[in-house]
């Protein structure tokens, strides 16, 4: 089994989605050892922006072999101006090719990445859960589960927010998204036994 670990936070080692990111491949190789782990620090080893060049050549593209490949995706996201950091967007317009991870029908977009799963460590500054009043300002975790449904992927997220207000809000959120990850399912609910 293959696993891709993706991290995007600009913060380096005070990063809360890189400390989720990392708890939750943990858990899943520490209940399979042979799971294969291919990480890359999107900040570090950056993909370039789409020009009409790159747009026209994705199908052949390293980005896409590798998120093909991969059984499992996890990826850490930050939360920069009410979305994800614009390394990893970069990274996800290099996989979303029209005839390898989705197609269409007579009813829309079909996903062709079916039986992938895709976890997310996601943390935000703020409190933007559909509770929040600013609700309607989150615009990563619902694109994040846009995005990777629409490829027919099996999309989990845990969520540390509010981890700008104060450095017990943040213990609070990062501890609680951590206990979240330890009882990740090693497998994908509905995997086949």
């Amino acid at each position: 089994m293959k696993l891709l670990h993706l991290d995007s936070s600009i913060l380096g080692d005070n990063s809360a989605s890189r400390t989720i990111s990392a708890a939750i491949v943990e858990r899943l190789t520490t209940a399979d050892p042979a799971i294969e782990v291919d990480y890359r620090d999107l900040v570090a080893d950056p993909v370039e922006h789409l020009t009409i060049g790159s747009f026209m050549a994705l199908a052949e593209g390293e980005e896409l072999k590798q998120f093909l490949e991969a059984d499992i995706v996890v990826i850490g996201a930050g939360f920069y101006n009410f979305t994800i950091p614009s390394q990893l967007k970069a990274w996800i317009d290099r996989i979303i090719v029209k005839g390898h991870t989705f197609s269409y029908n007579e009813n829309g977009p079909v996903g062709l990445a079916t039986g992938k799963r895709v976890i997310v460590g996601l943390a935000r500054g703020g409190v933007y859960n559909a509770d929040s009043p600013r609700a309607g300002f989150e615009h990563a975790e619902t694109l994040m589960r846009g995005m990777f449904g629409l490829l027919g992927c099996d999309v989990e997220v845990i969520v540390a927010e509010g981890i700008a207000m104060g450095d017990e809000a943040r213990r609070v959120a990062v501890e609680g998204a951590l206990a979240q990850a330890k009882r990740i399912a090693p497998e994908a609910v509905g995997a086949a036994a």
